[in-house]
Protein backbone atom coordinates (compact mmCIF):
# COMPACT_ATOMS: atom_id res chain seq x y z
CA UNK A 1 0.00 0.00 0.00
CA UNK A 2 1.18 3.52 -0.72
CA UNK A 3 0.90 6.50 1.58
CA UNK A 4 -2.32 7.78 0.01
CA UNK A 5 -4.03 4.40 0.45
CA UNK A 6 -3.04 4.29 4.13
CA UNK A 7 -4.34 7.83 4.73
CA UNK A 8 -7.67 7.07 3.06
CA UNK A 9 -8.01 3.81 4.96
CA UNK A 10 -7.31 5.74 8.17
CA UNK A 11 -10.10 8.19 7.37
CA UNK A 12 -12.57 5.37 6.72
CA UNK A 13 -11.48 3.58 9.90
CA UNK A 14 -11.86 6.74 11.99
CA UNK A 15 -15.34 7.42 10.62
CA UNK A 16 -16.35 3.79 11.19
CA UNK A 17 -15.24 3.99 14.82
CA UNK A 18 -17.16 7.22 15.41
CA UNK A 19 -20.26 5.86 13.73
CA UNK A 20 -20.17 2.81 15.97
CA UNK A 21 -21.41 5.22 18.65
CA UNK A 22 -23.27 7.89 16.66
CA UNK A 23 -25.22 5.67 14.21
CA UNK A 24 -25.89 8.66 11.96
CA UNK A 25 -24.34 7.79 8.60
CA UNK A 26 -23.72 4.04 9.17
CA UNK A 27 -20.02 4.09 8.23
CA UNK A 28 -19.51 1.23 10.69
CA UNK A 29 -21.80 -1.12 8.81
CA UNK A 30 -19.83 -3.80 6.91
CA UNK A 31 -21.41 -3.09 3.54
CA UNK A 32 -20.33 0.56 3.83
CA UNK A 33 -16.91 0.21 5.50
CA UNK A 34 -15.71 -2.70 3.35
CA UNK A 35 -16.93 -1.04 0.16
CA UNK A 36 -15.14 2.21 0.99
CA UNK A 37 -11.88 0.42 1.80
CA UNK A 38 -12.18 -1.56 -1.41
CA UNK A 39 -12.76 1.70 -3.27
CA UNK A 40 -9.73 3.53 -1.86
CA UNK A 41 -7.45 0.54 -2.44
CA UNK A 42 -8.59 -0.32 -5.95
CA UNK A 43 -10.45 -3.51 -4.99
CA UNK A 44 -14.02 -2.22 -5.12
CA UNK A 45 -15.61 -5.45 -6.38
CA UNK A 46 -14.03 -7.58 -3.67
CA UNK A 47 -14.88 -4.97 -1.04
CA UNK A 48 -18.55 -5.04 -2.01
CA UNK A 49 -18.66 -8.84 -1.91
CA UNK A 50 -16.97 -8.94 1.50
CA UNK A 51 -19.17 -6.17 2.88
CA UNK A 52 -22.34 -7.82 1.64
CA UNK A 53 -21.35 -11.15 3.20
CA UNK A 54 -20.42 -9.58 6.54
CA UNK A 55 -23.59 -7.48 6.54
CA UNK A 56 -25.66 -10.65 6.63
CA UNK A 57 -23.84 -11.58 9.84
CA UNK A 58 -24.13 -8.13 11.39
CA UNK A 59 -27.88 -7.98 10.76
CA UNK A 60 -28.40 -9.97 13.94
CA UNK A 61 -26.01 -7.86 16.05
CA UNK A 62 -27.77 -5.42 18.34
CA UNK A 63 -27.19 -3.94 21.79
CA UNK A 64 -29.88 -5.31 24.11
CA UNK A 65 -29.88 -3.86 27.61
CA UNK A 66 -26.44 -4.28 29.16
CA UNK A 67 -25.39 -6.79 26.49
CA UNK A 68 -23.08 -5.16 23.94
CA UNK A 69 -23.08 -6.55 20.41
CA UNK A 70 -19.82 -7.55 18.69
CA UNK A 71 -17.89 -4.66 17.19
CA UNK A 72 -18.97 -4.42 13.56
CA UNK A 73 -16.65 -1.48 12.89
CA UNK A 74 -13.41 -3.27 13.73
CA UNK A 75 -14.58 -6.50 12.10
CA UNK A 76 -15.40 -4.67 8.86
CA UNK A 77 -12.29 -2.49 8.64
CA UNK A 78 -9.75 -5.09 9.76
CA UNK A 79 -11.13 -7.92 7.62
CA UNK A 80 -11.25 -5.64 4.57
CA UNK A 81 -7.60 -4.62 5.09
CA UNK A 82 -6.55 -8.26 5.46
CA UNK A 83 -8.40 -9.07 2.22
CA UNK A 84 -6.62 -6.24 0.40
CA UNK A 85 -3.23 -7.36 1.71
CA UNK A 86 -3.92 -10.91 0.56
CA UNK A 87 -4.94 -9.72 -2.90
CA UNK A 88 -1.94 -7.44 -3.28
CA UNK A 89 0.35 -10.28 -2.26
CA UNK A 90 -0.28 -11.74 -5.69
CA UNK A 91 -0.64 -15.44 -4.97
CA UNK A 92 -4.02 -15.47 -3.20
CA UNK A 93 -7.12 -15.48 -5.38
CA UNK A 94 -10.11 -13.31 -4.60
CA UNK A 95 -12.32 -16.15 -3.38
CA UNK A 96 -9.81 -17.43 -0.83
CA UNK A 97 -9.03 -13.90 0.37
CA UNK A 98 -12.71 -13.08 0.86
CA UNK A 99 -13.55 -16.38 2.59
CA UNK A 100 -10.61 -16.03 4.96
CA UNK A 101 -11.57 -12.43 5.77
CA UNK A 102 -15.17 -13.45 6.49
CA UNK A 103 -14.01 -16.12 8.92
CA UNK A 104 -11.59 -13.75 10.66
CA UNK A 105 -14.32 -11.13 11.09
CA UNK A 106 -15.92 -12.99 14.02
CA UNK A 107 -12.84 -13.09 16.32
CA UNK A 108 -12.00 -9.54 15.25
CA UNK A 109 -15.46 -8.36 16.32
CA UNK A 110 -14.95 -9.99 19.72
CA UNK A 111 -11.55 -8.31 20.07
CA UNK A 112 -13.30 -5.05 19.28
CA UNK A 113 -15.40 -5.46 22.42
CA UNK A 114 -12.22 -5.23 24.50
CA UNK A 115 -11.24 -2.00 22.74
CA UNK A 116 -14.76 -0.67 23.28
CA UNK A 117 -14.47 -1.42 26.99
CA UNK A 118 -11.18 0.48 27.16
CA UNK A 119 -12.60 3.46 25.29
CA UNK A 120 -15.65 3.66 27.52
CA UNK A 121 -13.49 3.35 30.63
CA UNK A 122 -11.33 6.26 29.45
CA UNK A 123 -14.53 8.21 28.76
CA UNK A 124 -15.52 8.21 32.45
CA UNK A 125 -13.25 11.19 33.37
CA UNK A 126 -14.59 13.00 30.31
CA UNK A 127 -18.13 12.59 31.63
CA UNK A 128 -17.09 13.98 35.01
CA UNK A 129 -15.48 16.92 33.20
CA UNK A 130 -18.75 17.55 31.38
CA UNK A 131 -20.62 17.47 34.69
CA UNK A 132 -18.26 20.09 36.09
CA UNK A 133 -18.63 22.22 32.97
CA UNK A 134 -22.41 21.96 33.25
CA UNK A 135 -22.32 23.35 36.77
CA UNK A 136 -20.49 26.41 35.40
CA UNK A 137 -22.84 26.61 32.36
CA UNK A 138 -19.79 26.23 30.11
CA UNK A 139 -21.54 24.84 27.09
CA UNK A 140 -18.51 25.25 24.84
CA UNK A 141 -16.45 22.95 27.05
CA UNK A 142 -19.28 20.42 27.15
CA UNK A 143 -19.40 20.31 23.36
CA UNK A 144 -15.60 20.05 23.10
CA UNK A 145 -15.51 17.15 25.56
CA UNK A 146 -18.32 15.44 23.64
CA UNK A 147 -16.32 15.63 20.42
CA UNK A 148 -13.26 14.33 22.29
CA UNK A 149 -15.18 11.27 23.49
CA UNK A 150 -16.48 10.58 19.97
CA UNK A 151 -12.99 11.04 18.49
CA UNK A 152 -11.65 8.52 20.99
CA UNK A 153 -14.05 5.96 19.55
CA UNK A 154 -12.68 6.72 16.10
CA UNK A 155 -9.09 6.27 17.28
CA UNK A 156 -10.15 2.91 18.69
CA UNK A 157 -10.50 1.63 15.11
CA UNK A 158 -7.92 3.92 13.51
CA UNK A 159 -4.90 2.57 15.41
CA UNK A 160 -5.44 -1.15 14.61
CA UNK A 161 -6.26 -0.29 11.00
CA UNK A 162 -3.06 1.68 10.46
CA UNK A 163 -1.04 -1.06 12.18
CA UNK A 164 -2.47 -3.67 9.80
CA UNK A 165 -1.58 -1.54 6.79
CA UNK A 166 2.13 -1.87 7.57
CA UNK A 167 2.06 -5.68 7.40
CA UNK A 168 3.79 -6.69 4.12
CA UNK A 169 1.24 -8.19 1.70
CA UNK A 170 3.63 -11.06 0.99
CA UNK A 171 3.47 -12.10 4.65
CA UNK A 172 -0.33 -12.31 4.62
CA UNK A 173 -0.36 -14.21 1.34
CA UNK A 174 2.33 -16.60 2.56
CA UNK A 175 0.32 -17.42 5.66
CA UNK A 176 -2.80 -18.02 3.58
CA UNK A 177 -0.91 -20.33 1.24
CA UNK A 178 0.38 -22.34 4.20
CA UNK A 179 -3.15 -23.24 5.24
CA UNK A 180 -4.07 -26.81 4.30
CA UNK A 181 -6.90 -27.41 1.89
CA UNK A 182 -9.15 -28.90 4.57
CA UNK A 183 -8.81 -25.73 6.63
CA UNK A 184 -9.49 -23.30 3.77
CA UNK A 185 -12.47 -25.40 2.69
CA UNK A 186 -13.82 -25.46 6.21
CA UNK A 187 -13.38 -21.70 6.51
CA UNK A 188 -15.33 -21.21 3.28
CA UNK A 189 -18.20 -23.37 4.59
CA UNK A 190 -18.06 -21.66 7.99
CA UNK A 191 -18.15 -18.22 6.36
CA UNK A 192 -21.34 -19.16 4.54
CA UNK A 193 -22.90 -20.62 7.66
CA UNK A 194 -22.29 -17.62 9.90
CA UNK A 195 -23.98 -15.41 7.32
CA UNK A 196 -27.01 -17.70 7.42
CA UNK A 197 -26.99 -17.61 11.21
CA UNK A 198 -26.98 -13.81 11.20
CA UNK A 199 -29.95 -13.73 8.85
CA UNK A 200 -31.74 -16.37 10.93
CA UNK A 201 -31.32 -14.20 14.04
CA UNK A 202 -33.08 -11.36 12.27
CA UNK A 203 -35.89 -13.63 11.10
CA UNK A 204 -36.30 -14.95 14.64
CA UNK A 205 -36.80 -11.39 15.94
CA UNK A 206 -39.14 -10.30 13.14
CA UNK A 207 -41.12 -13.47 12.45
CA UNK A 208 -44.90 -13.30 12.88
CA UNK A 209 -47.71 -15.40 11.48
CA UNK A 210 -48.55 -12.50 9.15
CA UNK A 211 -45.11 -12.26 7.54
CA UNK A 212 -44.24 -15.95 7.14
CA UNK A 213 -46.28 -16.31 3.90
CA UNK A 214 -44.26 -13.48 2.33
CA UNK A 215 -41.04 -15.10 3.51
CA UNK A 216 -41.96 -18.40 1.84
CA UNK A 217 -43.12 -16.60 -1.29
CA UNK A 218 -39.74 -14.85 -1.53
CA UNK A 219 -37.92 -18.18 -1.79
CA UNK A 220 -40.23 -19.30 -4.59
CA UNK A 221 -39.85 -16.07 -6.57
CA UNK A 222 -36.06 -16.04 -6.07
CA UNK A 223 -35.87 -19.44 -7.78
CA UNK A 224 -37.05 -17.92 -11.08
CA UNK A 225 -33.81 -17.64 -13.09
CA UNK A 226 -34.80 -14.65 -15.23
CA UNK A 227 -35.39 -12.32 -12.27
CA UNK A 228 -32.55 -10.00 -11.29
CA UNK A 229 -31.90 -8.60 -7.82
CA UNK A 230 -33.50 -5.33 -8.92
CA UNK A 231 -36.62 -7.19 -9.99
CA UNK A 232 -36.76 -9.03 -6.67
CA UNK A 233 -36.40 -5.72 -4.87
CA UNK A 234 -39.28 -4.21 -6.84
CA UNK A 235 -41.44 -7.25 -6.06
CA UNK A 236 -40.60 -6.90 -2.37
CA UNK A 237 -41.58 -3.22 -2.35
CA UNK A 238 -44.84 -3.97 -4.17
CA UNK A 239 -45.72 -6.74 -1.71
CA UNK A 240 -45.00 -4.38 1.19
CA UNK A 241 -47.26 -1.71 -0.35
CA UNK A 242 -50.03 -4.28 -0.88
CA UNK A 243 -49.71 -5.46 2.71
CA UNK A 244 -49.85 -1.91 4.09
CA UNK A 245 -52.92 -1.19 1.95
CA UNK A 246 -54.66 -4.33 3.19
CA UNK A 247 -53.74 -3.42 6.77
CA UNK A 248 -55.22 0.04 6.32
CA UNK A 249 -58.43 -1.44 4.89
CA UNK A 250 -58.69 -3.99 7.70
CA UNK A 251 -58.28 -1.41 10.47
CA UNK A 252 -60.79 0.95 8.86
CA UNK A 253 -63.37 -1.83 8.36
CA UNK A 254 -66.32 -1.11 10.68
CA UNK A 255 -67.06 -4.84 10.99
CA UNK A 256 -66.44 -6.93 14.07
CA UNK A 257 -62.99 -8.05 12.95
CA UNK A 258 -61.54 -4.52 12.69
CA UNK A 259 -58.39 -3.93 14.65
CA UNK A 260 -57.41 -7.60 15.03
CA UNK A 261 -53.94 -6.75 13.73
CA UNK A 262 -54.01 -9.40 10.98
CA UNK A 263 -55.17 -7.69 7.74
CA UNK A 264 -55.08 -10.87 5.68
CA UNK A 265 -57.02 -12.78 8.33
CA UNK A 266 -59.57 -9.97 8.65
CA UNK A 267 -60.26 -9.95 4.92
CA UNK A 268 -60.53 -13.74 4.75
CA UNK A 269 -62.88 -13.84 7.76
CA UNK A 270 -65.13 -11.26 6.09
CA UNK A 271 -65.88 -13.85 3.44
Amino acid sequence: MNFINIVLIGIVAFLAGCEGILDQFQFHQPVVACTLIGLVTGHLKEGIILGGSLQMIALGWANVGAAVAPDAALASVASAIIMVLALEGGSANATDAINTSITLAIPLSVAGLFLTMLARTFAIPIVHGMDAAAEDANFGKIEALSWLAVAMQGVRILVPAIALCFIPPAVVTEQLNRMPEWLTGGMAVGGGMVAAVGYAMVINMMSTKETWPFFALGFVIAAIPNLTLIALGVIGVVLAMIYMTLKSLATSNPGGNAGSGDPLGDIINDY
